[in-house]
């Protein structure tokens, strides 16, 4: 099924193309649509050439199947992030910056006096 057209629907389109074109002028069409096939393969095999000698990979040994967005499943990801076991450096790191932000003072925010309007900026906007 080409564009949603069945076989049926296509013969007949086929048909009404070929009354409309006419018999003198149907050969000319004909080659012209071959020659743009050609045209379209030839640029597509120059594209592929083009990629394997940018990335230096050929693109029929690429695992596609790797990246199809399909197999990941956010839901999946984040059960099994969240069920795996935590790693004892990690969890020793984890420890390690606790101690560190607590060590830390605290930073004091100024605040602005009531009734104070915000320092505004008319070069900023």
């Amino acid at each position: 099924m080409i564009f949603g057209i069945n076989g049926p629907e296509f013969l007949i389109l086929l048909i009404i193309g070929v009354l409309v074109i006419g018999p003198k002028r149907l050969p000319e069409y004909t080659q012209g649509l071959m020659n743009l096939v050609r045209g379209v393969r030839k640029m597509a095999s120059g594209a592929r050439e083009q990629i394997k000698d940018e990335v230096g990979i050929d693109i029929d040994e690429v695992d596609w199947r790797k990246y199809d967005p399909r197999q990941y499943d956010p839901r999946r990801i984040i059960r099994e992030a969240l069920l795996e076991p935590e790693a004892p450096a990690a969890a020793s790191a984890a420890v390690g910056a606790a101690a560190v932000a607590t060590a830390m003072p605290e930073r004091e925010i100024p605040r602005l006096a009531e009734g104070e309007s915000a320092p505004f900026d008319t070069e900023a906007t």
